[in-house]
C-alpha cells in the first residue's frame, strides 16, 4: 500500500444515493513519504470517497489517501481512494446487522445481510434445500461488468417477432435485477453504470454477493443472491456480472471471469435458466480476446458442468462464422454440461444499442472501446439480453436441462 495525505481543492463528479453515495474529490498533495518517486507534494490528483465508509469530503478538509493504483496507472479503478479524514470523525452508523464484508481488511464494512439472522427475511431463506428456487426465471450470466447496460437493452428491445410498429423500449420491460459478485469492485457504489441504469428504471434493484457490498441487498453467497432477487425484490429476469475491474494474468487459469461457470453451476442448483453470455470482439488487440474469448471458452466450457443456453449472436461474415465454430467447440469441451447452442437475431439491436446513452446516460464502452469501435462485443451482450426476455415471452418454463 501507498500512503499520501492531501487538502481537498474542490469537488468532482459524485452518483448514488444516500450510504450508497460515491464522490470524486480534487486534491493536492501535502505529504509524501520521504524518497517519494511519484505523487509528491504539489500534485494535484482525483480521489474516490464512499458515504459509507468514510462520508463525503468537502473543500479545506486533509485526507489520508491510499494511492498504489494511481502509481501504476490502473484503468479501472486507477485513482487515489480516501481512506480516512483526518479533520473529521464521521459518525457511527445505525447498529444493525452483523454480516461483515471486506472480512478483516483495516476498511471492512459492517451490512445487514438479507440471510442473517434476525433479518425479516432469514425465515424465507431459511426454507429447506429444493423447497424454494428460481422457479424457471433466466439468468444472464456475463463475465465483464461494461455488458451490463447492452444486456438490459436487448432485454428491452423488441423482438424479431414482434410487430413492425411496436416500441423499440417496450413499457413492460421485465423486471430486472442486478447481482454484483465479488470478482472486481467490492463496493457497488463504484459503478457509474449502475447508478445510472437504477436512476433510469432499468433496473429494479440491486443484490452484492459475497465480498462484495452495497447493493439493495447483502447476501453472504451468490446462492443467497439470487434467491433473494428473484424471491424479495421480485426479479422476472437476473443478471450476473463481477463488478468492475475483472483481473486477468494471461494464464488458462488465471481470471477472475472463471466464476461465470460457477455461476452457471449455482442458477440451475436453484432450478433458474442460465443464459451465458459470450465474451466477443472484433477489435481487442490480443488474440485470446478475439472472436469468443477464452474467457468464455474456459469458464462455460470447462467451469460450468450444468446446462446454460449459449446465446450465440448472428454476426455477419467471417466473425459471425468464428463465433459460431468457437461457441460449437465450447459446448464442445462441456459435454457433461448439456450446453444449448442458441442463435440469436440481431434485427434491431444496433438500434436498441445507440440509444442506451440517450435513454440512461451511459456510455457504452469495454476496455476503452466504444461501440463503433467494437460493435461485436455489444451485441453478444445484447444478444443474451434478448434471449432472457424470448424465455419469457414464451413461458419458458422449468429449470435449466428440462
Amino acid at each position: 500500500m501507498m500512503w499520501r495525505d492531501g487538502v481537498v481543492t474542490g469537488e468532482g463528479q459524485s452518483w448514488g444515493a444516500g450510504t450508497g453515495a460515491c464522490a470524486q474529490v480534487e486534491v493536492e498533495i501535502i505529504a509524501a513519504p520521504e524518497g517519494a518517486q511519484s505523487l509528491r507534494a504539489g500534485q494535484r490528483i482525483t480521489a474516490v470517497a464512499y458515504e459509507a465508509l468514510t462520508g463525503l469530503p468537502g473543500p479545506g478538509e486533509r485526507l489520508r489517501l491510499e494511492v498504489s493504483a494511481l502509481d501504476r496507472g490502473l484503468g479501472t479503478g486507477g485513482h487515489a481512494m480516501v481512506t480516512a479524514r483526518l479533520d473529521v470523525l464521521p459518525p457511527d452508523p445505525v447498529r444493525a446487522g452483523h454480516l461483515v464484508k471486506a472480512r478483516y481488511m483495516p476498511d471492512q464494512v459492517m451490512v445487514t445481510g438479507v440471510d442473517e439472522q434476525g433479518s425479516e427475511h432469514h425465515g424465507l431463506l431459511s426454507a429447506p434445500i429444493g423447497e424454494l428456487g428460481l422457479e424457471g426465471m433466466p439468468v444472464v450470466v456475463a463475465d465483464l461488468h461494461s455488458s451490463l447496460p447492452a444486456i438490459l437493452a436487448g432485454l428491452r428491445a423488441v423482438t424479431p417477432e414482434a410487430s413492425p410498429g411496436a416500441s423499440q423500449d417496450l413499457p413492460q420491460a421485465p423486471r430486472a435485477v442486478y447481482i454484483m459478485t465479488d470478482g472486481g469492485a467490492l463496493p457497488l457504489p463504484y459503478s457509474r453504470t449502475c447508478a445510472a441504469l437504477t436512476k433510469a428504471g432499468w433496473l429494479s434493484g440491486t443484490v452484492s454477493a459475497g465480498q462484495a457490498w452495497g447493493g439493495d441487498v447483502e447476501a453472504v453467497s451468490l446462492h443467497n443472491a439470487l434467491l433473494a432477487a428473484r424471491h424479495v425484490l421480485a426479479a422476472e429476469v437476473v443478471v450476473v456480472i463481477q463488478g468492475p475491474g475483472n483481473l486477468g494474468t494471461g494464464t488458462p487459469w488465471g481470471f477472475s471471469g472463471v466464476a461465470c461457470g460457477e455461476a452457471v453451476n449455482a442458477v440451475a442448483a436453484l432450478g433458474g435458466r442460465a443464459v451465458a453470455c459470450l465474451r466477443v470482439s472484433q477489435a481487442d488487440p490480443r488474440p485470446r480476446h478475439r472472436g469468443v474469448s477464452h474467457h468464455s471458452i474456459t469458464a462455460y466450457g470447462r467451469v460450468a458442468l450444468a446446462a446454460a443456453d449459449i446465446a450465440v449472436p448472428e454476426l455477419p461474415g467471417e466473425l459471425g462464422e468464428q463465433v459460431r465454430l468457437e461457441a460449437q467447440a465450447l459446448v464442445g469441451l462441456a459435454q457433461r454440461a448439456g450446453h444449448r447452442l442458441v442463435p440469436v437475431r440481431l434485427d434491431g439491436l444496433d438500434l436498441a444499442l445507440e440509444g442506451v446513452r440517450e435513454a440512461t446516460g451511459v456510455r457504452l464502452s469495454t476496455m476503452g472501446r466504444g461501440l463503433e469501435a467494437d460493435p461485436a462485443a455489444f451485441l453478444a451482450a445484447a444478444a443474451a439480453g434478448r434471449r432472457a426476455r424470448g424465455l419469457l415471452e414464451a413461458g419458458a418454463v422449468g429449470p435449466a436441462g428440462s
